[in-house]
């Protein structure tokens, strides 16, 4: 009997420990712009991302599903998903990295800022980045904010010559997460 307790006790003990070193977000933001001048915006906003990062060792990773992006104009968001990112073949943009130096210790109510480094993998293909991000912590919760620019043609993702001076080059990319200790 003491046996079994002492076992129960160990798994129960392992298991906060494991959930304690969890922060997650279920719906995190993400919006890319991809706007020429002169032209109509083309921007896209996706509200549930959602993202784990692991506070023993800075490790992150998020998920956010294409055909949740919301354009201002319906034609935009349908043309984004049939002919561009084809989301019905590849429904998901996922990244996983690691926050460089890490350190959920030396976080407080005031922003600080640190490296992120990963991979980014959208229209079935990955890409190598790396940007700064802002991190705070304020109770149970960590903020974090950044942005990065990537292309279209890292993702193979081909314009028609018909659009293309429309479409920005680059695309910037914001994120807004709040995780929660879990």
């Amino acid at each position: 009997m003491k046996l079994k307790s002492f076992i129960l006790i160990c798994i129960f003990g392992i298991g906060i420990s494991f959930s304690q070193g969890k922060y997650i977000e279920k719906k995190g933001v993400l919006v890319f712009e991809a706007s020429e001048e002169a032209f109509e915006p083309i921007k896209a906003k996706n509200e549930s991302v959602t993202v784990i990062l692991n506070s023993s060792n800075g490790e992150i990773a998020s998920l956010a599903l294409v055909k949740e992006f919301r354009f201002k104009n319906a034609l935009m968001e349908e043309h984004f998903n049939e002919n561009y990112i084809e989301s019905d073949t590849h429904p998901k943009a996922i990244f996983k990295g690691k926050i460089i130096g890490f350190d959920l210790a030396q976080l407080s109510e005031k922003e600080k800022e640190f490296k992120i480094s990963g991979n980014l993998s959208l229209h079935g293909k990955e890409k190598s980045i790396e940007f700064p991000i802002l991190v705070k912590k304020v109770d149970n919760q960590l903020s974090i904010n950044g942005n990065f620019t990537v292309t279209p043609q890292d993702f193979d993702i081909s314009i028609p010559k018909i659009v293309r001076n429309k479409i920005a080059k680059q695309v910037n990319v914001s994120l807004k997460f709040n995780l929660k200790s879990k």
